[in-house]
């Protein structure tokens, strides 16, 4: 869940404006694992751990990294809640989970950053993966360095990771193209309740004519408080391919999902717009 830029926004692979395409190379790592319809749909329905937030221990809501901060002094995600309430007791200049001196430049968090990926942290070589991608942080862009460290970080368990390694071969960014590949690495996240790999397998679905499969796919991710699905499901809806039940359903799913992530003072920081 750790963001790829060097702000606090946040956008999919897939959507947003890539940098320069760098020399396609071999596919490298392990292949996941092959998935059966039946594990794909009846698992990976609840979000995984990271996406609660460990001070106040409710979820936090998608797209994470509009509602939260990842902090690489200790790889902890912390939602803009509980970050302004630390501000507010006068530590806006310190972590607001482990209460370290908040990095001043990017030298500083990468190397911060680099001692957890030592340690075979996923989240930090994740994030590690995220700056070579984008240039940023002080390093010069390395797409290829970028997508070794993504292997490295999915190897270690990350969702993210496989999301993105999952973006990358399905569009040949970086890598030869292999849609099979990417969809693996996708199936293996999305089971285990990534909400974008299991978007983007609905969107496969779709794209292939299987609507009803998309559906099931954006049903599940919809109830997790995935926007972009409900308003797939909306859209299938309209166009008869998703009944006015399932609709009814996600809608309903999606409202209960936005709902558990609601506090008091993440509205409070919603009022200010505090990032």
């Amino acid at each position: 869940m750790t963001s790829l830029q060097c702000s606090d926004d946040d956008m999919s692979l897939v959507e947003e404006q890539h940098p320069p395409p760098a020399p396609a190379v071999p596919a490298v790592g392990p292949l996941p694992d092959a998935v059966t319809e039946e594990e794909l749909m009846s698992s990976g329905h609840e979000l995984p751990e990271g996406h609660t937030c460990p001070l106040c221990c409710l979820p936090i809501a998608l797209p994470a990294a509009q509602h939260s901060k990842f902090q690489p002094c200790c790889m902890k995600t912390v939602c803009n809640g509980c970050t302004h309430a630390s501000r507010k007791r006068g530590m806006g200049k310190s972590c607001a989970f482990c209460r370290t001196p908040t990095p001043e430049s990017g030298a500083t968090t990468l190397a911060l950053v680099r001692k957890r990926v030592d340690a075979k942290d996923p989240l930090a070589t994740e994030f590690l993966a995220g700056a070579y991608y984008r240039g940023c942080h002080g390093l010069t862009q390395d797409v290829p360095r970028a997508i070794e460290l993504w292997m490295e970080s999915a190897i270690l368990g990350d969702l993210d990771a496989h999301y993105k390694l999952g973006a990358m071969y399905f569009t040949g960014e970086g890598v030869e193209k292999d849609e099979d590949r990417g969809i693996r690495h996708w199936q293996h996240a999305a089971i285990r309740g990534n909400p974008d790999s299991r978007f983007m397998l609905g969107i496969d679905e779709y794209e292939n004519g299987n609507h009803e499969l998309a559906v099931q796919h954006w049903m599940i991710s919809a109830k997790m408080g995935d926007d972009d699905s409900l308003n797939e499901i909306k859209d299938m809806f309209m166009k008869g391919h998703a009944t006015k039940a399932q609709y009814a359903e996600a809608l309903k799913g999606y409202q209960n999902a936005l709902e558990e992530t609601k506090s008091p003072q993440r509205e409070e920081a919603k009022k200010i717009q505090w990032k």
